[in-house]
C-alpha cells in the first residue's frame, strides 16, 4: 500500500438536533453521498483498502476523519450555508422538501417553497482541518 501522507481534510456534517434520530441518519447518508458527486475523487477524499488476515479486502474507506456534529436548529445550519457559500466550500444541504415522495415530488415542493421557510435537517462539507475547527467550532459534537 502506497502511503500518501497524512489527510490535509476533514469530512463534517452538521445536523439539526431537533430532528428524530432516524430522520438525521437518513439526512447524514444523503448528505454524504452527494457531497462526493461535487468534488474529484483525487482531490481531498482519500479511500483506502484494508485487508485482514484472512486476506479479505474492505474496500473504499475514507481515512479522511469525519465529524459529526449538531446545531440548535435549522437557522443555525442556515447560517453556516452562508458563510459556506460566501467562502466558496462546496456543501450539500437537506431539508425537509426532500424527504417524502419521489424525487419530482421533492423537487416541485422544493421549488415552491422559499428559503426562509426551509427547514434544515443538515449540511456536509469537506475542508482543511483548521478551516473546518474554525467554521463548526459553535456547533458540538452529535450524540
Amino acid at each position: 500500500m502506497k502511503d500518501n501522507g497524512p489527510t490535509t481534510h476533514r469530512f463534517v456534517c452538521v445536523l439539526n438536533k431537533k430532528i428524530e434520530l432516524g430522520r438525521a441518519l437518513n439526512a447524514l447518508g444523503h448528505l454524504a453521498v452527494g457531497l462526493h458527486s461535487l468534488y474529484d475523487v483525487t482531490s481531498q477524499f482519500r479511500f483506502q483498502t484494508y485487508i485482514d488476515a484472512d486476506g479479505t479486502e474492505h474496500n473504499g474507506i475514507s481515512d479522511n476523519p469525519f465529524i459529526v456534529l449538531k446545531a440548535k436548529n435549522s437557522n443555525k445550519l442556515r447560517e453556516l450555508r452562508i458563510i459556506l457559500k460566501d467562502k466558496g466550500i462546496p456543501f450539500t444541504d437537506y431539508t425537509n422538501t426532500m424527504v417524502e415522495g419521489t424525487y419530482l415530488d421533492q423537487h416541485k415542493q422544493t421549488q415552491g417553497t422559499k428559503e426562509a421557510d426551509l427547514e434544515y435537517f443538515g449540511i456536509c462539507f469537506i475542508a482543511e482541518h483548521e478551516v473546518a475547527k474554525e467554521l463548526t467550532k459553535k456547533f458540538s459534537l452529535y450524540g
